[in-house]
């Protein structure tokens, strides 16, 4: 936690390269037109093209990238390193699937799909998201070229830290912040303030906070160990609940392009 000045500043940013396996903690990230640069650019696919998760696959929560310019580094239990390069280097595609919308893959080496067959004990490949294959964001939010990469909806998501604590207050046993894979935390508001942002401001970016963020069975696996539980979802539909849904932190939409930093201040409007 940050220094409270009084006002919101953001105290966390994560990328997760691969949909649905570990997250990166950053000091700074630069956005793209698809939002945090390399955040869920690659995907596992079943043998269908559809995506995986760790809705299915809470194995998935083992798998931990790291990245260089050249080169996607994957670790996991009992497992050796694999690389990747970053650059697929092929014009070869294959059609994949994400919650109904048809996009396009870049096969990865057959190397990486035994390894991740392997360790997941299901077929599979892994996929790289061209550059220039178009995903319009959520079409309830969508305003001219929005776009995401193969991340559920929207090409961000941003909790409070006092939503976190509110939530662990409840819970007998508290839960850290990478159950719920947000892309940006901001620290010094109160619990749930984000629900009532209609935009956000940090650094030099700008961006459009959409709807709140429907929670699913990802946040009751144990990112360390990859077991799963019935906390915390189970604690928050007591009082979380509208619609048939639970829900946690906001979705955003980016409306410029820059640079956030952990520690730079958070400029709110609010709905």
């Amino acid at each position: 936690m940050l220094p409270d000045n009084g006002k919101p500043v953001l105290s966390g940013v994560y990328v997760y390269p691969i949909k649905s396996c570990g997250g990166i903690s950053m000091e700074k990230a630069e956005l793209v037109a698809t939002g945090l640069r390399d955040d869920r650019r690659w995907m596992l696919v079943d043998e269908a093209g559809g995506f995986m998760s760790q809705r299915a696959h809470p194995r998935m929560a083992l798998i931990s990238p790291s990245l260089t310019p050249e080169r996607l580094t994957v670790s996991a239990p009992g497992m050796p390193d694999l690389e990747v390069p970053t650059r697929v280097g092929t014009a070869q595609t294959v059609r994949v699937e994400v919650w109904g919308d048809e996009q396009r893959g870049e096969p990865a080496a057959d190397e990486a799909d035994r390894w991740f067959s392997e360790f997941l004990d299901f077929p599979c490949r892994l996929v790289r998201k061209p550059d220039d294959d178009f995903r319009p964001v959520d079409s309830l939010y969508a305003t001219g070229r929005d776009q995401t990469s193969f991340a559920d909806g929207f090409s961000l998501l941003v909790i409070s830290e006092a939503s976190l604590e509110d939530l662990n207050a409840r819970l007998e046993e508290p839960v850290p912040m990478n159950r719920f894979r947000p892309n940006l935390v901001v620290g010094g508001c109160g619990p749930y303030a984000e629900d009532g942002w209609a935009e956000m401001g940090v650094g030099n970016a700008g961006f459009r906070v959409a709807e709140p963020c429907p929670r699913c069975a990802v946040t009751t696996v144990d990112q360390r160990t990859g077991e799963r539980g019935k906390e915390p979802l189970r604690t928050l539909a007591t009082y979380r609940r509208s619609g048939g849904e639970v829900w946690f932190g906001r979705n955003l939409i980016h409306t410029s392009l820059g640079t956030v930093r952990v520690g730079d201040p958070v400029e709110v409007t609010p709905r």
